[in-house]
């Protein structure tokens, strides 16, 4: 039976492109409707933000807003697939919607070219239904996880440290409208300041030990949900034991 599109608001060119989800009966015009509405913001577009933003336009996620206030560098090609040789010292926000856009032109994308900060946090990410945080370190994390709480935003959040990583859901809205746990429910304060925490040593440690490129893109892949196979990923109900030194 061939899906209904008398009430769709797809062009032929993007019925056509879709075709591969709408075919599938749990998901259908609805659910690529739903990702057409749908307003996401990646916060950074590093190790993690790469994978997640190719994925989100690929899918057809119609509004994806990116904040990044960083330089393409060549050291970080090895797991910022977004990127390429040609984009080294140009500024990453502006390169990615160009990427985004070349692969999927039916999509809004937006960016911010501005460090995420106290004064801009809660206006940004009230803009859009479900941030994706991919930052790299525990200050904007833990700014990240407040707003989205006082905004009453979904935040998808996603670490990883060499070869380990986390992934979890939080502040999700439950089907009673109550909001599920945040980020501080875990770990309620930053760790305290250590020599990890020192901009010269952590920039060193980073060098010396980055996230291994294979770690970096499934995490990225996860924080969409779901299994390579297209099952919808169970999330665990607990969270990590530990947070993790943000690497990106």
């Amino acid at each position: 039976m061939r899906p209904d599109r008398s009430s769709s608001t797809f062009s032929p060119q993007e019925y056509a492109r879709y075709s591969r989800h709408i075919i599938i009966p749990e998901f259908g015009l609805d659910g690529q409707e739903a990702l057409k509405k749908a307003r996401v913001l990646v916060i950074g577009s590093g190790g993690l933000g790469s994978p997640s933003l190719l994925y989100l336009a690929a899918a057809g996620v119609g509004h994806i807003g990116i904040v990044d206030f960083d330089t393409v560098d060549d050291s970080n090609l090895q797991r910022q697939v977004l990127f390429s040789t040609d984009d080294i010292g140009k500024g990453k926000a502006a390169q990615a919607q160009k990427r985004l856009q070349r692969l999927n032109p039916y999509i809004d994308v937006v960016i911010h070219e501005t460090r995420l900060d106290r004064t801009n946090a809660r206006e940004l990410i009230r803009q859009y239904d479900i941030v994706a945080d991919g930052t790299d370190n525990f200050p904007t994390r833990y700014l990240v996880n407040d707003a989205c709480v006082l905004e009453g935003k979904v935040n998808v959040y996603a670490s990883i440290f060499q070869f380990e990583g986390q992934v979890s859901v939080f502040n999700y809205l439950n089907a009673d409208g109550t909001r599920g746990p945040n980020y501080r429910d875990i770990f309620p304060e930053p760790p305290p300041p250590g020599p990890h925490q020192r901009p010269q040593r952590a920039a060193r440690r980073a060098r010396r030990a980055p996230p291994l490129r294979p770690l970096v893109r499934r995490h990225g892949q996860r924080r969409g949900g779901r299994h390579r196979d297209g099952r919808r990923r169970r999330l665990p109900r607990r969270g990590p034991r530990r947070a993790h030194r943000p690497a990106d």
